[in-house]
Parts: structure tokens; C-alpha cells; sequence
């Protein structure tokens, strides 16, 4: 066998060919010389790999060093040393030199990783960890310089010192197995001691093990959560492949996740709750719960079902929308049907389970887009129970009300005396009514939605919610609804405030037309309102103290209170300020109380006392004063802010 370097590829076919190598023969040689073998590619695998994997993937590299059918050996020696030549052990090294060094090699994203650089699948043992006995201190520093090394410079010390090969037969290995400069690697294995013997010590025998548990609690926390996660996907998987009219399509919906008689009978369209049209005519109260089923589509099964599903399991495309404070999640049973049918170019369902109002539509020609809606209505009666809304489309907004109303009109809240225009009812619903909740720009004038039944009527305005806020005026404990002409006259100026309560979960809206002040310097009479929301979830309220000054025809706000209870029933006081400049060009602060208020002072930036219900003092521009009144019982209020 010649020692020189290989030639090249163009002279190979001058030379005798070489032994042909068939698979008895690599795994014959593979199975006499495997300690050889696997201590080998320990050595060439890099030190960076924990002890346990180091071993485990130097045994699967050396078990995968079969060729797949016969192969040509190499022109390297089996060993040196005088020892015959074994073509199918030289052969089997150098897939075990290949392989070592390319799980050494990093990972790159645009590559395929060999399946050296990728974790050993087999062999696996579970529940221990194996590593080869520890040698003395020599054996330990010869490992820290060798993984020091790059890795072909660990090959050739490993070829040199464990295989006894001479330089030569190095670089044709090094070069067999794809090194580009192998004469490099040898000029780097130089700078370790040849200290050969030591690689016979235990410290590199993958064969000679120790074994000691791995960490017990980690493995009982993660076979705990192995066995969770089987289970899981074992039900996903049966329920997967349940039979496909069991349920019927269910369009938007995400895939079943859990079936049980309580979930079933919610998702059920032969169980919802259809009251009859009369039942409202002889019940004890007034509400969502006594409306009947309307719309064309009631009988449409699939529709219903669907509707269903995408409530109780909503999909990733589905546009899920809910008021503050409303919960999203599914029905706990079979909840009652208001209305299904086709809302300009939608199908639109509406169900009610006793505290929120969840609506569900689809296009006509599909279920892409559909959209799931909800609202909170716990404790909704009367005028509150009389409206919901059943789909906007270019700016307007039809409604489906009540069975008792028996008329319904549209009034533009900006005008008290302009009259109220029929909007006319079908099976209930409304025709379209522009909304002021969905206008842009100035706001020139706020449409509300006024309705009549058997106790007269009453207003309702859209704050882009599937319930109508309803419009209140008056003293709060005493307010009534807005529809009488000073309630309409209180309200006008102060209408376009309303948009700040959009989509905030808003139950009323009451004005409170709470003082009249007499300016100075001639300048008539100012009006003073304070408009409070009331919310379904009974937090996030809102107080606007507002204030007009005679021909204005909107109100400033004056002051602001959130999550307060000043101006509300459970505090029917109010106590606001504002500085006001007259025609004269003297600034003045201008202070009001609710008509129980017996003293009102300003401190800080103005300083001044006042009997009664008002407070005029003059006051420089931008000035800041701290408002207190005293009421007719004694106690205090602040400033509402």
C-alpha cells in the first residue's frame, strides 16, 4: 500500500483498483473493533456536548457507519504497527471520521443538517444518565486541550495517538472525509503533548459507563404532562373523526374541543328557548325574557347551529366584539331565540341567556366574515328591554324592539322642536335610522330613536352598542324620560357630549338642568347641566358638569367626574365652576351648586364666599381655584373634577 497523498481523481484509473468492501464484511470488522470504533468518535466529537449525549452520539454515529451495499476501501491502512490490512475496518473508520466531524459543525439555516448534527434518536436510554468513568488529572487536562481543538485537528491526534497512524495516512483520512486543509489540521494537533497512552484510559471509553439517575421531579413533572398531552390529543383525535352529520357544518366555528349533554344541549337548535308572540301580554314583568322569536329565518336549522357554534367556540377569522364588563364565553344552556333573518346583506341571529344579548352575523352568500357580538343587559326592563340593534350599514342603524312597543320615530336631539319622523315597524323592526354614533366630522346634529308604547314614549340614542343607551332627564331619584318638551329643550344643548360615552357599556344617560346663573357685566343667563352616565356593570360611570352662555348653541364642559356618585341618585348634589370672560373683557369665575347648596368658597387661585346657590368673583385669565359648598344639612361637597 503506498504512503504517499492520493492522486488525482483523473489518475485513479491508472492504478489497480481497490478491494470492493460488501456490508458482511463492514459489519464484521464494525463489531470486532466497536470499543476501538465508539472511543474514536468520542474523541472527535466535540467536548462542548454534555458528557451523557457525547457518549450516546458517539454510539449511534458507529452504529450507522454501515455502508448501504458494497463499497471501494479506502487507500489507507486498517493500522499500523505491521498489522495486516482489513479494508472493511478501514472503511467503517471513515464514515466514523466523517460523521464526527460533521456533528461538530454548526447548524445553518440555509443548509439541511446531516443527520450527525441532529440529536441521536437511537440508542435512548430512559431514566439514566450514562458517562465514562473519570480518569486522574492527566487524563483531565489532555480532554480540556483536546477540546481546545478544532475538529479535524482532534481527528488527526485521535488517528495519530489511538490508531497509531503515521502523518501520510492521516491527511488521505482527513482528506477522504472532506478537510480542505488537512496539513493545517496536523500543524494544530502539534501544539497538544503526545501524550497517546492516555487515550487508552477510562476518561475516553464510551463502552466502560456509570449510570445515575436523571432528575427525578423534572421527569415526574414531565411525564405527568406527557401523559396530559396524550390524552388530550387521543380526544381531539376521536372527536376529529366523529361522524361528519353527527353535528352538522358549523361554518365560522373553531373545531370541537369538548362534547358533554350540558354542551350539547346548548349548542342544540331543536332546544332554544321560542317564547310565544302573547306571552308578554300576561307577564309580571317586561323584558328581554318575554320576547318572542322573530324573523324569517327561526326554522333554518343549519343557520341556528351555526350560530351556535360560533358563539360557544368562535374561530380565528371571527370578529368578536362584546361591551365592557361582558363575559364571551359560551351559553350554559340552551338560550333563548329573538330574532333570525336577513338584515340588509346579512343573515343576523339574536339570542338572550338571561344576562347578556349576543348577536351573530354572516354574510348571505357564506360564513367568511362573520361577525359575534355581545352585550350585558342583567336587570334590563321596560324602556331599557324595549330596543336592540340588528345591523348598521352605510351610516344607518336598524333596530328589533320590543313586542309592547307600538311605534317607533326618529328625532334629531339638536332640535326639540322639529317633530319626530316614523321610521315605520316590520315584524318589529325598524326602518334604517342614520346613527350619531357612527358620524364623522362636526357634529351638526345627534338622531336618537324614540318609541312608543302603552306608557308613553321615551328616547334612546346608538353609542355603537347592541343596546341603545336610554335618554333621561331630571333630578337624579327623579328624572323621567326625555321625550316632554323641557326635557328636549335641557337636552339640545348638550347632545353632541354623547359621543364621549361610545362603546363604553353604557346603560343611561341622564341631563340634569341643576342652576341658572344671571352673568355680570349684563351678560344674561348662563345654563348649567350635568349630564351622568350610567353603566351595565355599575363602574366606569361618568359626570359631565356642562355649562352655556345665552345664544351658544352647544355646552362646554365645565368639569368632569369618573366613578364618582355626584350627580347621580345615590348623591343628587353637584357642585361646578368655570371661569368666563364677559364682553367687557374682565374675567370672572362663575361657580353653581345643586338647589339644596346653602354656601359655596373658592380658594387658591381665587379667594372668595358666596351665600346661596351661585358664586360670581372676579379673577384673572387661566387662574385655578378649589371649589367647596356647604348644603343646607351641614355637610360639604368639593368641586365635581
Amino acid at each position: 500500500m503506498q504512503s504517499q497523498d492520493v492522486a488525482p481523481r483523473h489518475a485513479a484509473s491508472a492504478r489497480a483498483p481497490h478491494p470492493a468492501v460488501d456490508i458482511e464484511q463492514a459489519e464484521a470488522a464494525l463489531v470486532e473493533h466497536y470499543p476501538r470504533l465508539v472511543r474514536l468518535a468520542y474523541l472527535v466529537l466535540p467536548a462542548g456536548l454534555p458528557r451523557g449525549r457525547r457518549v450516546l452520539t458517539a454510539h449511534s454515529l458507529v452504529q450507522h457507519a454501515l455502508p448501504r451495499g458494497r463499497r471501494q476501501a479506502p487507500v489507507v491502512p486498517a493500522q499500523s504497527g505491521g498489522r495486516k490490512t482489513d479494508p472493511g475496518y478501514s472503511l467503517v473508520r471513515l464514515e466514523v471520521v466523517r460523521a464526527a466531524l460533521e456533528a461538530g459543525r454548526p447548524l445553518r439555516l440555509t443548509a439541511w443538517p446531516r443527520r450527525a448534527q441532529l440529536p441521536p434518536l437511537l440508542p435512548q436510554v430512559w431514566g439514566l444518565r450514562l458517562f465514562p468513568r473519570s480518569g486522574g488529572a492527566d487524563e483531565l487536562a489532555l480532554d480540556q486541550r483536546l477540546a481546545a481543538l478544532s475538529g479535524p485537528a482532534r481527528a488527526a491526534y485521535a488517528l495519530r495517538g489511538l490508531e497509531q497512524l503515521p502523518d501520510g495516512d492521516v491527511r488521505r483520512i482527513l482528506r477522504a472525509v472532506g478537510v480542505e486543509h488537512p496539513e493545517g489540521a496536523l500543524a494544530e494537533a502539534n501544539g497538544v503533548p503526545a501524550q497517546y497512552p492516555l487515550l487508552d484510559s477510562p476518561e475516553f471509553d464510551p463502552c466502560s459507563l456509570q449510570a445515575r439517575p436523571t432528575d427525578l421531579m423534572r421527569r415526574r413533572r414531565h411525564t405527568k404532562a406527557a401523559l396530559a398531552a396524550a390524552a388530550a390529543l387521543a380526544v381531539c383525535g376521536a372527536l376529529v373523526v366523529l361522524p361528519a352529520g353527527g353535528w352538522g357544518a358549523d361554518g365560522a366555528a373553531a373545531p370541537v374541543y369538548a362534547q358533554n349533554p350540558a354542551a350539547q344541549a346548548a349548542l342544540d337548535p331543536a332546544r332554544l328557548t321560542k317564547v310565544p308572540a302573547t306571552a308578554w301580554e300576561t307577564a309580571a314583568r317586561t323584558d328581554f325574557s318575554v320576547w318572542p322569536a322573530r324573523g324569517a329565518l327561526t326554522g333554518d336549522s343549519a343557520l341556528l347551529r351555526r350560530a351556535l357554534a360560533v358563539w360557544a367556540r368562535p374561530g380565528a377569522t371571527v370578529r368578536v366584539s362584546a361591551t365592557p364588563g361582558t363575559q364571551t364565553g359560551g351559553p350554559a344552556g340552551p338560550p333563548q331565540l329573538l330574532y333570525a333573518g336577513v338584515v340588509d346583506s346579512a343573515r343576523v341571529v339574536i339570542f338572550y341567556d338571561g344576562l347578556r344579548i349576543a348577536r351573530y352575523a354572516e354574510p348571505k352568500d357564506g360564513t367568511e366574515g362573520a361577525a359575534l357580538d355581545f352585550a350585558r343587559v342583567d336587570g334590563a326592563t321596560g324602556a331599557e328591554a324595549s330596543a336592540l340593534v340588528l345591523g348598521r350599514a352605510d351610516g344607518n342603524v336598524r333596530y328589533l324592539t320590543a313586542p309592547w312597543v307600538t311605534k317607533a320615530a326618529e328625532r334629531d336631539l339638536m332640535n326639540p322642536t322639529a317633530g319626530a319622523m316614523d321610521l315605520g315597524l316590520a315584524d318589529g323592526v325598524t326602518g334604517p335610522l342614520a346613527s350619531s354614533a357612527l358620524g364623522q366630522g362636526a357634529c351638526t346634529t345627534w338622531n336618537v330613536l324614540q318609541l312608543t308604547d302603552a306608557q308613553g314614549a321615551h328616547l334612546a340614542t346608538d353609542l355603537g352598542e347592541l343596546v341603545p343607551a336610554r335618554l333621561t332627564s331630571g333630578r337624579p331619584g327623579e328624572s323621567g324620560d326625555a321625550p316632554e318638551a323641557k326635557a328636549l329643550r335641557d337636552w339640545a344643548p348638550f347632545a353632541c357630549s354623547l359621543a364621549a360615552q361610545r362603546s363604553a357599556g353604557v346603560r343611561s344617560v341622564n341631563a340634569w338642568a341643576f342652576a341658572e346663573q344671571q352673568l355680570p357685566d349684563t351678560g344674561g343667563t348662563g345654563s348649567w347641566v350635568c349630564t351622568r352616565a350610567e353603566t351595565w356593570r355599575g363602574d366606569g360611570t361618568l359626570s359631565l358638569a356642562q355649562f352655556r352662555t345665552p345664544g351658544s348653541r352647544y355646552g362646554a364642559v365645565a368639569a368632569k367626574g369618573a366613578d364618582v356618585t355626584a350627580c347621580g341618585p345615590r348623591d343628587p348634589h353637584v357642585l361646578a365652576g368655570v371661569l368666563w370672560k364677559s364682553g367687557g373683557g374682565q374675567w370672572y369665575l362663575l361657580a353653581a351648586g345643586s338647589r339644596d347648596t346653602a354656601s359655596i368658597r373658592a380658594t387658591g387661585g381665587v379667594t372668595a364666599s358666596a351665600r346661596g346657590t351661585q358664586l360670581v368673583a372676579a379673577a384673572k385669565q387661566g387662574a385655578q381655584a378649589e371649589l367647596t359648598a356647604t348644603l343646607q344639612d351641614g355637610s360639604e361637597i368639593s368641586g365635581l373634577r
